[in-house]
């Protein structure tokens, strides 16, 4: 598991390692989105940012204070504001029946990480609420166009389905698609793509 040292020394310079722009799969179904919204491993504000030019309450939590202090700065050139918490999702624990949804981009943990944090992501959505998730399937590991390499981040079909038991998909696939995130996501990619709603 990268540490905290790690992402503050890979978001220390001036570019944006992921780009600035957010994340097509999270564009393309902004719309079924309510607020306020959690995304998990913000990182350096793209995600969250757009999702403030939509006039949603966004809060970003990320383990890295550089990362979080340039989402603060890039919000700011947007004219928005977004919410930052500083925590480790190894121990962070989400407010309870109390976001409209949660965002989940790329965010690869250890499968030990999401046993723990996924049952308390359910429950900290409100009924109806949503979770748009995209992250690597297993099938990028022998690509060199980003992901980690270590097959316990990354995700399958059935993981999400055991996973995430209690939410309901709107769609779970995978697929191969060109992913253009500045320099560190970059070129075809294996990815999981979900959407899933908490029952009302």
């Amino acid at each position: 598991m990268f540490d905290e040292t790690f992402w503050n020394n890979r978001y220390a310079g001036d570019e944006y390692v992921y780009g600035t722009e957010p994340n097509s799969f999270l564009v393309e179904h902004s719309h079924l989105l309510a607020g306020p919204v959690l995304s998990l491993s913000e990182g350096e504000g793209r995600n969250g940012v757009f999702l403030a030019t939509r006039g949603l309450d966004v809060l970003g939590v990320d383990i890295s204070m550089v990362a979080l202090e340039k989402a603060k700065a890039l919000a700011q050139s947007r004219g928005v504001t977004i919410k930052t918490a500083l925590a480790d999702l190894a121990t962070y624990t989400p407010e309870e029946n109390h976001f409209g949804s949660v965002v989940s981009i790329f965010a690869h943990l250890p499968s030990a990480v999401r046993q723990r944090l996924y049952p308390l992501i359910e429950r900290s959505l409100k009924p109806g609420g949503t979770i748009i998730l995209e992250s690597y399937s297993d099938k990028q590991l022998s690509r060199d166009t980003g992901g980690p390499k270590d097959a316990d981040l990354l995700m399958t079909v059935d993981k999400i389905r055991r996973e995430f038991p209690n939410l309901e998909p709107v769609l779970l696939r995978e697929v191969e698609r060109d992913i253009t995130e500045g320099g560190a996501h970059s070129g075809l990619g294996f990815v999981i793509q979900f959407i899933g709603r908490k029952k009302g």
